[in-house]
């Protein structure tokens, strides 16, 4: 980790060099946002890189109850931060980012494995008609509709690259999702109005590569891929915080988001 942290503030150091004196990485700060079976704590190894770099950071804890109820929590996040915020959305927090991504303080956008649906397009109409995916037979509803995933289906599809003590405490503290939300579609896509940036997975059996791949092309994202499962963040968390850095460089220099 030592030699990795060393080459890690190397290049950070690179990237603030080849920037405008008034404009270093510092002056941005960062946003992350889980996904479904997950919490805020799914990023605690991004998190000290990104501290290393001299960025602030601050973790949603969503309820994920509700698409508008999760990006209002986002929302309030970005508004107790200072100057130009980086969003970042893994998984279903991609579609959380969608829907917050617009607020004025908002100057860039990561999604890792993340869903990017456009303006009244719900998770329901890209699944019409398509089989069941294998991991969704390890999701267990309850009487109020908020799934689980079973430990087998951690370990087995969701985190089968990180090691057995890992996905138990995945399982453990996993945030349960209200299944509505796949029916619920963002108000507005504002990757379409933001530079956005995504990391693919390309080992990940709960959101297919191909799937990725489309969103991060019909986003005209920059585009970093990685032997991954879906969840990158705990099994290449210095490709992620290194994507995420590249982010918080561009939000730094840009105070008005460019349209396209």
């Amino acid at each position: 980790m030592s030699r990795f942290l060393n080459t890690f503030r190397a290049g950070m150091a690179a990237i603030a060099l080849a920037l405008p004196m008034s404009a270093t990485a510092e002056e941005a700060s960062v946003v992350l946002v889980h996904g479904a079976f997950s919490d805020g704590s799914a990023w605690h190894k991004v998190i000290p890189l990104l501290h290393e770099a001299g960025v602030s950071v601050s973790a949603a804890q969503l309820p994920l109850s509700s698409l508008q109820g999760d990006a209002a929590v986002v929302t309030r996040l970005v508004e107790m931060q200072d100057g130009p915020v980086v969003l970042v959305g893994h998984s279903y927090g991609g579609n959380v980012i969608t829907e917050a991504g617009t607020h004025e303080n908002v100057k860039a956008l990561v999604y890792v494995a993340g869903l990017a649906l456009d303006a009244g397009e719900a998770m329901t109409n890209l699944l019409k008609g398509k089989p069941p995916a294998p991991w969704q037979a390890e999701a267990t509803p309850d009487s109020g509709g908020y799934v689980r995933l079973s430990a087998e289906g951690i370990a087995t599809y969701f985190a089968p690259d990180l090691a057995p003590e890992e996905t138990a405490l995945i399982a453990a503290t996993q945030g349960p999702i209200q299944y509505k939300i796949n029916s619920e579609a963002p108000t507005i896509a504002s990757w379409s109005v933001q530079p956005t940036y995504y990391l693919l997975a390309e080992d990940d059996q709960i959101i297919p590569p191909r799937l990725q791949g489309y969103f991060a092309k019909r986003m005209e994202a920059k585009v970093t891929s990685v032997a991954s499962s879906h969840v990158a963040m705990l099994s290449h968390p210095e490709a992620v915080a290194s994507l995420i850095l590249t982010a918080v460089a561009t939000a730094s220099q840009n105070e008005v988001a460019p349209s396209r």
